[in-house]
């Protein structure tokens, strides 16, 4: 009976040691994921495990998002998971997303998988008019799109209507121009084959450099009203804080930047902003909803830890990750330029052997030309020698004719009757007999000299023959193929070393290594500048080709925002727009804010 309770005792501590879970599916911007979690786990002990999971270090950027009664919600790291006002139906569902934007995203996104969910996030947005674009950047922003997926553009394998299922434009580009599907294909595959040689991290990243200047970018907005109760709209973002006339989400009327925010705070649905200046007053509005009120608070705090961190040395962790980075960049780039190497030198071979492919097939062109030059000239030569033959026999036979005439002449006239009549008759006899003669050894003459003539044609033809036989026997004894060399090229003294041993794979930098990225660095920097002008050339002439196209009655609020703001001149940078908001005092923003 003892034995029965402690087993009993043994079985229920067993179960009390198994803890409680709850499924959790993560939904990322490609993936989907589920987890079984503990029920006392907080927001950071799910979302560790999801940065883990992804191989993601930068977590700063990201967040677990949710939806409470159609507004957006974000998981607290502080706060137990099912503490938070989501569904208790399993499996409970949270969207991993970038929560706050870089400011340049080329210098702040370190890590490949960063730089990617970035890429796709923004990608939807702009694909879901949640971020407004032109159409001539939607162009562009579309061919990297396509070069990050399919990789360098081939004919021979990219054909019209590669890109016929893909989703590339938002649909209100394609609504606004008279074009079909295949001239944009047209018109993006166009750009696509000038990124050559680009991977993917680095289409991905040349993406996100054009989409970051566009105006909606990293910008959440919320209604408010000021204290005269204008409605209007803030915008959040790295910048700091914006405020927007609600038919305008393009250019804001005022700005305050994080550096001029000394405090932030809210009571119920009445926001707080407190500038550095002391000497300012507060400047106060009002939202919808006390819920908005806290996705504010919890936007402006982190985009304001982050604008202060941006201006400040690097972490150690940040440090060694861009270290990590640069090196890792390097030997993608040196592995690139082997592969590039290794390419030049294959399509090289391909055209050696093309070429003597097509040398072998001229020389046996050359040879059956020669072959058909010899057989004519031995023809030519036989008929030639017997006409030869002919034109002598006959040159014989008139001569005899001719001896037969002069001995027929003088027969007559020893036989000529002695009558005056006869005589004339015998004269005129005589004297045709004498032309005849004449004839006939004029024609002697004539055949004579055309046989010396077929005699010499004859010598010249077996004269060609001879030369034809020359000919083609150098051909039959060339060789077709150089010796080819089938080692490959060392590498240069000078290249990173590579070394494989079992299951690890060793990569040494040498000084040589790091001279030669510096220069190309900077060789770099010289093409970006050349490169971005001939983009916007390039944009320039896409906007003017299509312009004629383009049905005005079917252009949004957003484009004739747009249309005026480029007719204007505001076409600039994102940054020099709110630099030049800010120019005036931080009194007289807050004072414009109040009579707004």
């Amino acid at each position: 009976m003892a034995g029965a309770i402690a087993s009993r005792m043994s079985f229920s501590s067993l179960k009390r040691k198994q803890p409680k879970t709850f499924t959790v599916r993560i939904v990322t911007m490609d993936a989907e994921m589920e987890f079984n979690c503990e029920m006392k786990w907080k927001g950071k002990d799910l979302f560790d495990l999801v940065c883990r999971t992804l191989g993601l270090r930068e977590t700063w950027f990201f967040g677990l998002q949710y939806t409470i009664k159609d507004t957006v919600a974000w998981l607290k790291m502080d706060k137990k998971v099912l503490d938070h006002d989501v569904s208790k139906e399993e499996p409970v569902t949270f969207h991993f997303l970038a929560k706050f934007y870089p400011e340049n995203a080329e210098e702040e996104l370190v890590q490949e998988i960063t730089q990617h969910l970035f890429f796709l996030q923004v990608k939807k947005q702009i694909l879901d008019e949640k971020i407004y674009c032109p159409p001539e950047a939607s162009v562009l922003l579309a061919s990297y799109a396509v070069q990050a997926k399919y990789g360098d553009y081939d004919p021979s394998v990219h054909k019209r209507g590669f890109l016929a299922q893909e989703e590339l434009l938002p649909k209100r580009v394609i609504n606004l121009y008279q074009m079909t599907p295949e001239m944009w294909e047209e018109r993006i595959t166009a750009w696509y084959a000038e990124h050559r040689g680009r991977a993917r991290d680095e289409a991905e990243m040349e993406y996100l450099k054009i989409a970051q200047d566009l105006e909606m970018y990293g910008v959440n907005y919320f209604t408010i009203r000021n204290k005269k109760g204008t409605e209007l709209l803030l915008g959040v973002d790295a910048l700091g804080l914006h405020i927007y006339d609600p038919e305008n989400k393009l250019t804001p009327k005022i700005s305050f930047p994080w550096n001029e925010i000394r405090n932030i705070s809210y009571s119920d649905k009445e926001f707080t902003i407190k500038p550095l200046d002391k000497k300012i007053d507060v400047f106060k509005f009002n939202s919808s909803k006390l819920r908005v009120n806290k996705l504010i608070l919890q936007l402006c705090i982190g985009n304001h830890d982050l604008f202060m961190r941006r201006r400040k040395a690097d972490s150690l962790e940040v440090q060694q990750m861009k270290a990590q980075a640069r090196e890792e960049k390097a030997r993608k780039q040196m592995e690139r330029q082997r592969l590039a190497r290794e390419k030049q030198m294959r399509e090289e071979a391909e055209r050696t052997r093309d070429e003597l492919e097509r040398r072998l097939l001229q020389m046996k062109e050359e040879a059956t030309m020669a072959n058909e030059a010899l057989m004519r000239s031995e023809e030519t030569a036989d008929l030639l020698a017997e006409k030869a033959q002919i034109t002598e026999e006959e040159a014989k036979l008139l001569a005899q004719k001719a001896a037969e005439a002069e001995q027929e002449m003088q027969r007559i006239k020893a036989t000529a009757i002695r009558t005056e009549e006869e005589k004339r008759l015998m004269e005129q006899k005589v004297l045709e007999a004498e032309v005849l003669a004449l004839k006939m050894a004029e024609e002697s003459e004539r055949r004579a000299k055309e046989a010396d003539q077929l005699k010499q044609d004859l010598q010249e033809a077996r004269e060609a023959e001879r030369r034809a036989k020359q000919k083609l026997l150098e051909i039959t004894t060339k060789p077709t193929y150089p010796p080819m060399n089938p080692l490959p090229a060392p590498l240069p003294p000078d290249m990173a070393s590579f070394s494989l041993t079992g299951d690890s794979l060793s990569f040494d930098f040498k000084d040589t290594d790091m001279k030669r990225l510096s220069m190309e660095i900077e060789k770099e920097k010289v093409e970006y500048m050349e490169k971005s002008k001939h983009l916007q050339e390039q944009l320039n002439e896409l906007k003017t080709e299509i312009e004629a196209l383009r049905l005005k009655e079917r252009e949004t609020a957003l484009d004739m925002l747009h249309n005026e703001n480029s007719d204007r001149g505001g076409g600039g940078s994102k940054h020099n727009t709110i630099k030049k908001l800010t120019l005036q005092s931080a009194k007289s923003r807050v004072a414009f804010f109040e009579e707004l």
